[in-house]
């Protein structure tokens, strides 16, 4: 991993999608622009508060767009910015490391509890 001085590009994108529930957001978003409702029925036990920061957060870093479209009443869309949707790879490269790693160990640990 080459860094230059103190800067590690690895580092400084886990600090803008690193948390909890970036990385939900940004996945439900690649299936297409969503309202508020609607990103937090799809990112199950997010609560609305915590989702209100995080698009806050995300479209700050540019990896969102907040679109108003009507303002009575007032209905907005999030959807990802071309910056955002190049995360599609990186969303499918972490769901068949999960596949292949997490989902085994958790299928064993539940295989290693039956009695």
């Amino acid at each position: 991993m080459e860094s230059k001085g103190n800067f590690c590009p690895v580092i400084e994108t886990l600090k803008i999608i690193g948390g909890k529930w970036e990385l939900s957001v940004i996945k439900s978003l690649l299936e297409g622009p969503k309202r508020f409702n609607e990103l937090l029925r799809s990112c199950y036990g997010i609560s609305s508060r915590t989702l209100s920061r995080i698009l806050k957060n995300l479209g700050e870093n540019g990896i969102i767009k907040r679109d108003i479209v009507s303002l009575q009443p007032v209905a907005v869309i999030y959807k990802l910015t071309p910056m955002g949707e190049e995360m599609q790879p990186v969303i499918d490269s972490i769901r068949k490391w999960g596949e292949k790693y997490v989902l085994n160990n958790v299928n064993m640990k539940n295989v290693e509890n039956i009695p």
